[in-house]
């Protein structure tokens, strides 16, 4: 709702935005605050009015339920209600707190007068979610602060902090202390000035005189980094009326390209990875245990084991969430190599916060210590280990740790895929130990995989979410397993392409057809960017590799199922990727970034098969993309079915936020279930017959249930899985 009253000598009135927690539009507070603006417009002794938020936050913006699925007129309602507030004879100010985003900022737009406090943020973000502004932010902005500036906020959705929105033009004045009273204070000094000239429907966008070459660079840029979401470009169009059509057909317009948008499977996909996101923070377990009943305990220091790559960002980002934090390494020389990559990360982050409107300051004595002493671990409250993915290193790591930390501290494991039961059990304390899964660079990557082992406590858990969250992270609880959740379907993933390979096909058209879906890159850039050694290592400790040969050519089987050994021969070779200069593409130097078509690798790849009696065939597009996709989202059945994580949910939130599934397509079950269930395993039984040996096109039991089900939607599989094998 919003409320009404009055403040200040000049009978100024204040309407309140009330709809905890985020003051979201809703169609009640719509309704609440039409009221209250025509309520003001007509009380004589009103002179003007300032529009806040309560509880210190104007608004989030609207309600993305309401509408986007069951009210499509609840943007048109806000139009008016803001057209409402703009011909309005009396000043208008909105006194901005914490954040003005979508619908929130249009408001504020619709103001004569814009006041923000100096750690507020503002923006229009519906572009992330399949739409544009509709309710008048792609007419109204561009006639604010120009085209160029206009377009850059509207399509990448990005917050903009107060001190840049001053200097951009669309904050009046910033303040330091109480926003509201400043707000009544500003509204009495500009009483008696002339509102004609603050009205934006009113105004011309600002025409450059390469108007054309600016749009035309705009949709270029996004067309580059949107991979093929569409709504960036429509947003380019949106506000391409705003300079070319008079105000009210601009409107017009815009509502034209927001009923287009709303209606598209890309906006669905993009809320549903929204909400999708927000679940993963409710976690239960197969007990009742849940986020609610179980708190997580305070964290006043911690530490970190480990300085290489993954060690140096979860140093960094603890720090970032205020954490103390002592660094230890197991020598002098890899504790001063640490110490430099760390320093200098730091400097990176605080530059780039420095930008946004914010400050890391880790001046003070005592919140960052390097030390090569497990002594000083002795009054942590929770340790994260970041060291090698090897068992024995890890498991003599957690022994230490277990006679040197107090007892109620927590033991976390940076580990992609070992048992953190096997871990666990070297500690008198199994209970304390969590998996805490990491994806690098850690300071910027936002995924975080909480494993939970068998004997790992509600509260661990808690606290490593807990964690998570404040280190800026989307926290994803996940069961113990070889890989969780993540790195399982990236196996599946990645056999698919090394054998699609093998038949005929090339690195560059599998690399092609994937990022032509919308991955940023394809899965052998990926993997040569990443290092082909980093899993050639894991694929050793599981005796996956076999004996060492000049041109490296094993035996494709293992028992009964397929196995490549394409990446094995390259590691063979010294071919690492970019480090190397050389892996599945060619590069001018170790270290390079341009990735070139490597002869060398082709012949090889017409060696291999004709050494291995492959007839060689083309693949096409259709089958690169259905057996690698398909495959992974048929893994995901599985994962369910095992209770390894815990809805669909969680496993398209884990791919899209740390391997890359571009978000407009919604996550590899959400894209499964719209593709159609009958479809995905008729698919994958047509493949599985030509392939029978590759286990991971055999269609899971559980996909084969929902089918005979009559293909449930995407809600309701998790009721269907059947508690029997449920571990969370």
């Amino acid at each position: 709702m919003a409320q009404y009253a009055r403040g200040g000598a000049a009978a100024v009135a204040v309407i309140r935005l009330c709809n905890p927690p985020l003051n979201t539009l809703s169609l009640p507070t719509l309704r609440a605050l039409e009221r209250e603006v025509k309520h003001a417009n007509v009380d004589p002794t009103v002179k003007a009015v300032v529009i806040c938020g309560a509880n210190g936050k104007f608004s989030a913006g609207a309600d993305i339920r309401v509408f986007s699925n069951t009210d499509r007129g609840g943007v048109s309602s806000l139009e008016s209600i803001i057209s409402l507030i703009e011909k309005s004879e009396k000043p208008m100010v909105a006194a901005i707190e914490d954040m003005a985003f979508g619908g929130g900022l249009e408001v504020a737009l619709g103001c004569h007068y814009r006041i923000a406090h100096v750690h507020a943020r503002v923006g229009l973000p519906e572009v992330t979610l399949g739409l544009l502004p509709g309710a008048g932010g792609t007419q109204r902005l561009p006639r604010l602060i120009g085209v160029p500036a206009a377009l850059d906020i509207i399509t990448t959705g990005k917050h903009v902090p107060a001190a840049e929105a001053l200097k951009l033009g669309i904050l009046d004045e910033l303040v330091e202390q109480n926003t509201v009273e400043a707000a009544i204070s500003f509204a009495e000094r500009v009483l008696g000035q002339p509102i004609e000239s603050r009205r934006l429907c009113l105004k011309q966008t600002p025409r450059l005189p390469n108007m054309e070459a600016v749009f035309e660079e705009a949709r270029v840029k996004v067309k580059k980094q949107a991979r093929g979401c569409f709504s960036p470009e429509v947003c380019i169009q949106a506000v391409q009326a705003s300079t070319y059509l008079p105000f009210t057909e601009g409107i017009r317009k815009e509502r034209e390209l927001f009923n287009l948008l709303i209606t598209s499977g890309q906006a669905k996909a993009l809320q549903y990875v929204f909400f999708a996101q927000r679940a993963m923070g409710k976690w239960a377990l197969p007990t009742g245990v849940s986020w609610k009943t179980k708190a997580p305990q305070p964290i006043q220091r911690a530490a970190v084991i480990g300085l290489g790559t993954m060690g140096r960002g979860i140093v960094v980002s603890l720090l970032k969430a205020k954490i103390p934090v002592v660094a230890l390494e197991q020598d002098k020389k890899h504790l001063e190599l640490g110490r430099g990559a760390v320093m200098s990360l730091l400097e990176r982050e605080a530059l780039r916060m420095q930008k946004n409107g914010q400050q890391l300051d880790i001046s003070k004595r005592g919140l960052l210590q390097f030390t090569l002493d497990f002594g000083m671990l002795r009054d942590v409250d929770l340790v994260i280990e970041a060291v090698f993915e090897d068992m024995a290193l890890k498991k003599e790591i957690f022994r230490k740790l277990s006679l040197v930390c107090k007892p109620e501290a927590f033991l976390c494991t940076n580990t992609s895929c070992l048992d953190i039961d096997e871990i666990a059990s070297v500690t008198s304390h199994p209970d304390q130990v969590v998996g805490t899964h990491f994806f690098s660079p850690a300071h910027v990557m936002k995924l975080l995989e909480v494993v939970y082992g068998s004997r790992t406590s509600p509260t661990a858990i808690a606290t490593a979410m807990s964690l998570g969250k404040a280190m800026g992270k989307i926290g994803v609880l996940v069961g113990n397993c070889f890989g969780f959740v993540g790195n399982r379907l990236l196996n599946r993933y990645n056999e698919q392409t090394y054998f699609i390979i093998e038949e005929g096909s090339t690195p560059e058209e599998v690399d092609k057809v994937l990022e032509e879906f919308g991955f940023k890159m394809g899965p052998f850039r990926v993997s040569d960017l990443a290092g082909l050694d980093v899993g050639w290592r894991s694929r050793k400790v599981q005796g996956l590799t076999g004996d060492k040969m000049p041109l490296g050519l094993p035996p494709r089987q293992r028992g009964s199922k397929r196995y490549s050994p394409l990446p094995d021969i390259l590691c063979e070779n010294g071919r690492y990727g970019q480090k190397t200069g050389k892996g599945w593409y060619l590069y001018d130097k170790p270290g390079g970034r341009e990735a070139k078509s490597d002869p060398w690798l082709h012949n090889f790849l017409s060696e291999y098969r004709r050494t291995h009696k492959i007839a060689t065939r083309t693949v096409t597009q259709d089958e690169i993309l259905e057996r690698c996709l398909y495959s992974l989202a048929n893994e995901g059945f599985r994962i369910l079915s095992d209770g390894i994580a815990s809805c669909p949910e969680a496993i398209d939130t884990i791919y899209i936020n740390g391997y890359g599934w571009p978000r407009h397509r919604g996550g590899p079950m959400f894209y499964a279930s719209e593709v159609g269930l009958p479809t995905v395993l008729a698919k994958l039984q047509r493949y599985a017959e030509a392939n029978p040996d590759i286990p991971g096109l055999q269609p899971s039991a559980f996909l084969q249930k929902l089918v005979a089900l009559g293909s449930p939607p995407l809600k309701q599989w998790l009721s269907l899985v059947g508690s029997q094998n449920s571990k969370l």
